[in-house]
């Protein structure tokens, strides 16, 4: 099964191509697997990386996505507001963003790789009382050559303060210009994510077609496609039959 880059057994071909991480590259890798796949169409879902992938892939490529499964809501990022200050103390719950923004950051994470990891964990799923061979299942996919630059990358190119890969660019000069889609979409959201995430509400607009949010409770945090599996499962089946 492949990885995301930089993550698992996902190598690069060549040494030459630059490691770049930025949303409309992660979201070409999905449409790329899906063609050498012979999938035509599909229902895209995830959370975090996986959900904003979902949301770009069906924002540039809508004819191929057939529903759309997001937790979190329309995570598509917008690089006109790279620079545009949120206030105190949402950029504090951002800390991690700038960290990776620094080099005393990227040698931090590179050293303290599995410990990050897991204290991440803690901070945006704090009721979720997973083992350590859960962690460790996930963790194992850290241990990539390509890993820490990516996620490196990843971060700063949202905040503007690393170059992206101009082979990209097209695919980034069309995204900013698409501000809603339209295919079925149910969002979810658990009741402890304790990592930063929009409210409900503020995505709504974006979702024009056939829409559903559903909250979830009993102490689901950030991981909520592992957290909550039936949950995230039943809405996938269910946007399939709408």
């Amino acid at each position: 099964v492949p990885h995301l880059r930089g993550y698992g057994t996902t190598r690069f071909l060549s040494d030459a191509t630059m490691r770049s991480a930025q949303q409309t590259a992660l979201a070409a890798d999905g449409i790329a697997l899906m063609d050498a796949l012979g999938i035509r169409k599909a229902i895209f879902g995830g959370c975090d990386w996986g959900a904003r992938n979902a949301c770009v892939m069906a924002a540039l490529w809508p004819e191929r996505c057939q529903a759309l499964v997001s937790v979190s809501g329309f995570l598509v990022l917008d690089r006109t507001t790279a620079l545009t200050p949120l206030s105190p103390a949402d950029e504090f719950t951002w800390w991690y963003q700038y960290y990776f923004a620094t080099e005393r950051g990227r040698i931090g994470y590179e050293k303290n790789l599995k410990a990050f990891a897991r204290f991440i964990w803690h901070q945006a799923s704090p009721k979720w009382n997973f083992d350590d061979a859960t962690f460790e299942r996930s963790a194992a996919n850290l241990v990539n050559p390509d890993h820490v630059a990516l996620v490196v990358h990843n971060y700063r190119s949202r905040i503007g303060a690393a170059e992206t890969d101009p082979q990209y660019e097209p695919l980034e000069i069309r995204l900013a210009q698409v501000k809603t889609v339209a295919m079925p979409t149910i969002t979810l959201e658990g009741d402890a994510n304790g990592a930063p995430h929009p409210p409900a509400a503020a995505y709504r607009s974006r979702f024009t077609g056939k829409y559903e949010h559903r909250a979830l409770t009993g102490g689901i945090g950030h991981n909520l496609p592992q957290e909550a599996p039936a949950d995230f499962a039943k809405a996938v089946i269910d946007v399939a039959q709408w």
